[in-house]
């Protein structure tokens, strides 16, 4: 029978480990790029609602794996060859072999998933969460092109999920992220996305921000079904004057 200080460190260990596999998840999806810095521990512990004995422990495990480089006054840094040395997931979630999702059917999900995670957001989101939204709407906004562009409007629709502080919602996103990251999706997308449709999303993304820190639940429901609504349009019928 384990004593009480050895019962501590286990679920210490634990939740270590699934702070590690989120972090991970986040490399996989490429919301940090090699070279790029991590948060400080104390937004990883506001963010994830953890100690800090628990972000040293994720971050110890990433470091002797390879993928992070620490310095003293400077902070906590991707390594240049993370990429490479990335794990598999503890518990992937993908199809099936030999299944594959149309760009239809993402969309259908995410019209049907994402608006539903608003009142979890409204509920759990801190200031860390929304630090981190507004620092992917000034991102997509000041993006140099497409895939810039793409990579920080992912990256925005990321951080709601995590503003939830649900693990299953984010294991759903994972899954949901990797389908959008396929060649079909990004075909799709760099062929609708216009100038005036970029910042017409860009004004929707603010809109949905603003309606969910004014913890108005029923204006950020409208905002992003009307959002996803117009991605949708725009993604199968290119042609339309909207």
């Amino acid at each position: 029978m384990l004593a009480f200080t050895d019962t501590a460190t286990a679920l210490s260990t634990d939740t270590a480990f699934q702070l590690r596999e989120m972090l991970l998840a986040d490399l996989r999806n490429g919301r940090w790029r090699p070279g790029e810095r991590l948060p400080a521990e104390r937004q990883m512990m506001e963010a994830f609602k953890v100690g800090r004995s628990t972000v040293r422990r994720a971050l110890t495990q990433m470091k002797g794996m390879g993928l992070i480089t620490q310095a003293v006054g400077s902070g906590t840094y991707v390594a240049p060859d993370a990429l490479a040395r990335l794990p598999q997931p503890a518990f992937p979630a993908r199809p099936a072999p030999g299944t594959a999702t149309s760009p239809a059917e993402l969309m259908e999900a995410r019209i049907a998933f994402e608006p539903a995670l608003v009142d979890m957001v409204i509920r759990n989101a801190n200031g860390a969460d929304f630090a981190t939204m507004d620092h992917c709407l000034r991102n997509a906004e000041n993006a140099a092109g497409f895939e810039q562009f793409e990579h920080w409007d992912g990256a925005l629709h990321r951080s709601l999920a995590e503003a939830t502080h649900n693990s299953i919602v984010l294991t759903v996103f994972n899954l949901m992220s990797e389908e959008r990251e396929r060649a079909e999706w990004g075909q799709l997308k760099r062929q609708s996305l216009t100038p005036e449709r970029r910042l017409a999303y860009q004004q929707e993304h603010r809109a949905l921000v603003d309606a969910l820190r004014q913890r108005d639940a029923a204006l950020a429901r409208k905002a992003i079904h009307a959002h996803l609504q117009h991605v949708q349009r725009n993604l199968f019928d290119p042609g339309s004057i909207e």
